[in-house]
């Protein structure tokens, strides 16, 4: 079963409001089994726009990511905020099929020099 992934991008306006929806938002998480793989840290936006903060949350399944999400505890959480970011916020599932170049062998660094 693949994971799921919540992928948010977040420009805190009130940090106030902020730090009390993060105070409330561990229960929700620990509850489905979310845990952090990014949360703020250094970037670089390459391409495309950026927001000021990147979070990456681990679940055990793409429902319980969605189940996560539609929980009363996240919901709550998610009210204490009152409207103190910004955020966009997706739920993906993740990826557990065959790597690219997997299994091919290495290519020489340079083949003319050999």
């Amino acid at each position: 079963m693949a994971r799921g992934y919540w992928i948010v991008r977040v420009d805190v306006r009130d940090a106030e409001a902020y730090r009390d929806y993060a105070a409330a938002n561990g229960a929700a998480f620990a509850q489905f089994g979310g845990r952090f793989l990014v949360r703020g840290g250094a970037f670089e936006a390459v391409s495309g726009s950026a927001r000021a903060r990147n979070v990456v949350i681990e679940f055990p399944s793409y429902a319980a990511a969605l189940d996560c999400w539609h929980s009363e505890a996240y919901q709550a959480a998610r009210a204490r905020q009152k409207g103190g970011a910004e955020t966009d916020l997706i739920v993906i599932e993740g990826y557990e099929g065959e790597q690219p170049g997997a299994g091919a062998p290495p290519q020489p660094a340079n083949p003319a020099s050999e």
